[in-house]
């Protein structure tokens, strides 16, 4: 996968601060073709680089047919972020909302690659908010949509979440009000077991033999420790600030929804319910015992063969 940056300028936001000599990053695989409809689409998600998701190219999506597009939401480090520019959190006033991130992505297809209707806009979490977001805002450029384990609305029970992570982050005694003196170490170590707790299931820990802080420790801590902490509550923000389920009966896209069965941020029941919203849309339903990371499975082929599934027979009408 090759790895670039295009620059956007100044770019305003919804809430009234603008950023300045605004970046985004994105990787691509696969080559585009002489029509520019071969396109996929994929935003990132939390805590996500470009890079973390280049494991879909091949289980996912064939780069001999398809350009696959992997592309940085604001505030994950590779894009403009509170760790690099003059961007800062809400406490300073700047809350990045997913119509930013899909206003820009959708400059950075058009005027980077001349792309105006990809072939699909995938998402996984809050990459599926952003792909919400593309097809409410866009629907007569979103010709497919498949949204995994993410709903078009942040839940109170999600809010509390995440609410609880900003704390965790904000309680430690190197918060200063605006940013951190040194490293949050202590509000690290509990946002991440905070954030261990919810993203897989019961029966995925009750297979893990070792204690539950060296686990969280070993396999939890150091993916959030390579972040800002300043980038992690940016994140937060925006991941508080989506919604836009009273839009879901505007979609135009052929729509999949793909929940899992142990998925605690985003329910089956909730993701059949906005299922049901969208005119054109399937729902499907994932069997996993990795909980929300059943979208995201890098490491795991039974849970990847059940996305391909789904990805093929849309990609195929």
């Amino acid at each position: 996968m090759r790895s670039d940056h295009f620059s956007l300028g100044d770019v305003p936001l919804h809430n009234g601060q603008t950023i300045r000599d605004a970046q985004i990053g994105y990787g691509i695989a696969g080559e585009l073709n002489q029509e520019g409809t071969n396109l996929i689409l994929i935003p990132t998600s939390y805590g996500a680089r470009h890079m973390d998701l280049a494991w879909m190219v091949g289980p996912l999506f064939d780069p001999e047919r398809y350009c696959i597009v992997i592309v940085d939401m604001f505030g994950n480090g590779i894009s403009t972020s509170p760790s690099h520019g003059e961007m800062g959190v809400a406490e300073q006033g700047w809350v990045v909302s997913h119509r930013d991130n899909v206003a820009a992505q959708r400059r950075f297809l058009e005027d980077c690659l001349g792309v105006e209707y990809p072939a699909l806009i995938y998402g996984w979490s809050m990459g599926a908010q952003q792909a919400y977001q593309w097809a409410v805002r866009y629907p007569n450029q979103v010709k497919r949509l498949c949204c995994v384990c993410g709903t078009g609305r942040t839940s109170n029970h999600n809010r509390l979440f995440l609410l609880s992570l900003r704390h965790a982050l904000l309680s430690d005694r190197h918060w200063n009000g605006s940013s951190f003196d040194s490293e949050p170490i202590d509000g690290l170590r509990t946002y991440a077991l905070i954030y261990a707790s919810w993203a897989s299931s019961q029966p995925f820990y009750n297979q893990i033999e070792q204690p539950m802080e060296e686990y969280v420790e070993e396999h939890w801590l150091p993916h959030y420790r390579r972040h800002d902490p300043r980038d992690l509550i940016a994140m937060i923000d925006t991941w508080l600030e989506h919604d836009v389920v009273d839009q879901l009966p505007q979609i135009e896209a052929q729509a999949a929804l793909v929940a899992a069965n142990r998925d605690l941020y985003f329910t089956v029941a909730d993701m059949a319910a906005d299922a049901a919203l969208i005119p054109n849309c399937k729902f499907f339903e994932i069997d996993s015992l990795l909980g929300h990371r059943a979208g995201n499975p890098h490491g795991s082929q039974p849970e990847q063969r059940q996305l391909r599934a789904v990805v093929d027979q849309l990609l195929s009408n």
